[in-house]
C-alpha cells in the first residue's frame, strides 16, 4: 500500500511536470515550426527590404521558414494591430518602425494598439535616412532652389508619403516649418506606392528611404537634392544634409525595429534579440545594408526601449506643435 502511494504520487509529479514544460517551452525547443514576420507596409518599401534580409538569416540560423507577411494600409496601422493580438508565442514578429511605433501614437485619437503596452521591443536593426527627392523634370538641383521655387509657387508642388504621420510626413512637414514653404501632401498606402508615383512625374517630390530608392537614384531616374541625417549617408558622401544644403539644425530620420507580441516568454525574447543582432553585425549584412543607405544598429532591448520612449516624445511635441492630424 505504502508503495503503491509513492508511486501515485511520483506518476502526479511526472504529470505535473511535463504540463508546465509544454505550457512554457524552452529556448532549446524553439523554433519547431515556421515563423510570420509581419511587415505593416506594402512589399518594396524601405521596412519591407530591410525585414527581408533579416529573415533571409534568421531562417537559415534556425532552419525554419520564415515568412515575411505584408500587410498594408492605413499608415502601417492594419499590420501592427494584427501584430499585437498574435498570439506571443514567439512566432509571430514584426518590424516596426518610426511611424507605426513613435508618432502613430500622437496622431490618431483612437489607435487600435498600445505601442508600450501590446509589444516587447526586440533589437532595433536600423537607422534610415531619407533622401530630398525630386522627379527629374523638376528644374531644381539644390534644396536652395527647390525652396526658392516652392515660395514663388505655394502649394502647388505635391509631395507624396507613405501615409500620414509616417517619416516621410513628418521629415516633410519639418522641412516646411523651417523653409517656411507651403506643399501639398499626397499620401499613399506605403513607400513604394509613394515613390512609384514619384517616377511616374505624378508628384514633383518625395521624403523617402534611402533604402527603398537607392536603385532609381543610382539610375538616374530620381534626383536626390540632400539627405536629411544629422550627417551625410555612408552611401552617398557626396551628397549634403539638408542642414548643410540651406536649412542649418534639420534632422528628421527613421528607423527599423523588430518586435514581438506583448507576453512572448523572456527567454525567447533574448534568443530572439541575440540572433538577430548576430545577423546585423554579420559583414555581408551589414555591406548590403550600408550599400542602400541604411545604418545597422543592433542594440540591446532595454537600450532600444529607451530610444522608443524618447521618439515618442520627440514626436508627439512635434506633432502638438505643427497641428498635423491623421487625414
Amino acid at each position: 500500500m505504502h508503495t503503491t502511494h509513492i508511486a501515485a504520487g511520483f506518476l502526479l509529479l511526472l504529470v505535473a511536470a511535463s504540463s508546465v514544460f509544454a505550457q512554457a517551452p524552452a529556448a532549446g525547443q524553439y523554433p519547431n515550426r515556421p515563423l510570420r514576420f509581419i511587415v505593416p507596409f506594402p512589399p518594396g518599401g524601405g521596412t519591407d527590404i530591410g525585414t527581408r534580409i533579416i529573415a533571409q538569416k534568421l531562417g537559415a540560423r534556425f532552419s525554419q521558414q520564415v515568412v515575411v507577411d505584408n500587410r498594408g494600409g492605413a499608415a502601417g496601422i492594419i499590420g501592427t494591430e494584427l501584430a499585437a493580438k498574435a498570439a506571443p508565442d514567439g512566432y509571430t514578429l514584426m518590424m516596426g518602425n518610426i511611424g507605426t511605433h513613435a508618432i502613430n501614437i500622437s496622431l490618431y485619437s483612437k489607435l487600435p494598439y498600445d505601442p508600450v503596452r501590446d509589444f516587447v521591443p526586440v533589437t532595433q536593426a536600423a537607422g534610415l535616412p531619407l533622401f530630398v527627392l525630386v522627379h527629374p523634370s523638376l528644374p531644381v538641383k539644390s534644396v536652395k532652389e527647390l525652396i526658392a521655387f516652392a515660395k514663388a509657387r505655394p502649394a502647388q508642388l505635391n509631395y507624396s508619403t507613405s501615409g500620414s504621420g509616417g517619416s516621410m510626413h513628418v521629415a516633410a512637414e519639418l522641412f516646411q516649418s523651417m523653409a517656411s514653404v507651403k506643399l501639398t501632401h499626397i499620401p499613399y498606402k506605403g513607400g513604394a506606392p509613394a515613390v512609384a508615383d514619384l517616377l511616374a512625374g505624378h508628384v514633383s517630390l518625395s521624403f523617402a528611404t534611402v533604402l527603398e530608392t537607392t536603385s532609381h537614384v543610382k539610375a538616374g531616374k530620381l534626383r536626390p537634392l540632400a539627405v536629411t541625417s544629422a550627417k551625410r549617408s555612408v552611401a552617398y558622401p557626396e551628397l549634403p544634409t539638408v542642414s548643410e544644403a540651406g536649412l542649418p539644425g534639420y534632422e528628421s530620420i527613421s528607423w527599423l525595429g523588430v518586435f514581438v507580441p506583448a507576453g512572448t516568454p523572456k527567454d525567447i525574447v533574448a534568443l530572439l534579440n541575440s540572433e538577430i543582432v548576430r545577423i546585423l553585425n554579420m559583414a555581408d549584412v551589414k555591406e548590403r545594408l550600408l550599400s542602400q543607405g541604411a545604418e545597422p544598429i543592433g542594440n540591446t532591448q532595454e537600450q532600444f526601449a529607451a530610444v522608443l520612449k524618447a521618439d515618442i516624445a520627440k514626436y508627439g511635441k512635434l506633432m502638438r506643435d505643427s497641428g498635423v492630424k491623421a487625414e
